[in-house]
């Protein structure tokens, strides 16, 4: 498959708050780039510390549709864009985000992000990628209506690309979930969000133009809807909807390529409000299994004379205690898949679930050793430790 590109947009720095570049060419960037922002007409205040996320507050109820009837459509009940606009446009946010890059020469300074949110509860639970609020230290959403919001993350789950924020609002216009197992190729598809960053609310119309679409991104194995309707840079996050009006999948990414045009895809909406609960009632997605290893691959002959290795490998670099998996470990095979990458050992342990028993084969000092470890249950301090 062509490159897969996420759909949100990082925009070019534009506020800097350290530098070690001369005191004369400091000043004419300084000048570059305010008068670009008085241009733009945006504002950004540098803020240094990443978003925490707050305590969570129960269990969120979201509206599911009745199944979509479209067997028999007649021209009074045929579906139409314009409907589907005015009734899901106000569940669709736009997003921008503030993030802190930290350069060797430039020092710390402040680039934008952008994409879309849909509405999942009307006091103030919103949806988005993971992908768009990833490193953000700061969330702004704006609706159709103008109102702008600060936004607070409660939970992102990398694996299924789903976020959850809140913002301190009433009375928002939640979406309506539509199964989107029961979704049809060729049905009506109508994706709404922020194209570029800058244009929020836009509507496209296309089809459902494929189900179950088995997507690889970053290691993390996805099933996607595939449709026509035209997605941009900015578009993640939003919503893509069916002829009812309701949500069947959250837009995640486009293929990218000078000759590709009307291949997007969008997650589910069973799989977005399944992971959505979980954040709100957990912090993290329950039951994911994992070896409780990280790992790195070492290929490098300087590295492996650094670190008296005798060949090139995937090595374990860090192991929870009472593993008998030791550090400095070669891992060879899990669950006799031949592991080449730290990829393969994230689809290795995806494959099973929490409390399985996987057969993990490693090369320690010259010998091999088959070992079986019960799987636990991956927690957020394992993510945040880049642990399997």
């Amino acid at each position: 498959m062509d490159e897969l590109n996420n759909g949100n947009q990082r925009g070019d720095s534009y506020a800097g708050t350290e530098t070690r570049a001369p005191a004369a060419l400091r000043t004419i960037l300084i000048a570059m780039l305010l008068g670009a922002l008085a241009g733009a007409g945006v504002a950004y205040i540098a803020i240094n510390t990443r978003i925490a996320p707050i305590a969570r507050s129960g269990v969120v109820t979201v509206q599911v549709a009745a199944p979509l009837n479209i067997a028999e459509p007649n021209a009074a009940q045929s579906p139409t864009i314009q409907y589907v606009a005015e009734i899901a446009g106000p569940s669709v946010l736009e997003v921008t985000t503030d993030i802190m890059i930290t350069h060797p020469f430039w020092g710390s300074y402040i680039t934008g992000g952008a994409g879309s949110a849909v509405v999942l509860s009307e006091d103030g639970y919103l949806i988005t990628n993971n992908h768009v609020i990833s490193d953000a230290s700061a969330i702004k959403v704006r609706t159709i209506y103008g109102d702008s919001y600060e936004a607070v993350l409660i939970g992102a789950d990398a694996a299924s690309d789903v976020a959850v924020l809140r913002v301190d609002a009433a009375g928002l216009r939640p979406v309506t979930f539509a199964d989107s197992d029961a979704a049809k190729v060729g049905e009506l598809a109508i994706a709404i969000g922020n194209p570029l960053g800058t244009l929020g609310g836009t509507v496209t119309e296309g089809i459902i133009s494929a189900k179950d679409r088995a997507i690889t991104v970053d290691g993390d194995a996805m099933v996607l809807l595939q449709t026509s309707a035209a997605i941009n840079p900015g578009n993640s996050g939003g919503g893509l909807f069916n002829g009812a009006g309701n949500l069947v999948g959250l837009v995640s990414m486009k293929s990218s390529g000078d000759d590709i045009e009307g291949l997007g895809f969008a997650i589910p909406s069973n799989i977005v409000r399944r992971i959505a609960t979980e954040l709100i009632e957990h912090g993290y997605v329950t039951g994911r299994p994992a070896l409780g290893v990280s790992v790195q691959s070492i290929t490098r002959w300087n590295d492996l004379m650094r670190f008296q290795l005798d060949e090139p490998g995937i090595y374990v670099m860090n192991v929870l205690r009472d593993s008998p998996i030791d550090l400095w470990d070669q891992i060879v095979a899990i669950n006799g898949m031949e592991i080449q990458s730290e990829t393969d050992v994230k689809a290795a342990i995806s494959a099973c679930a929490s409390g399985d028993t996987a057969e993990v084969i490693v090369r320690r000092q010259s010998r091999t050793y088959t070992l079986q470890i019960t799987l636990s249950e991956k927690t957020p301090e394992m993510t945040d430790a880049d642990m399997y």
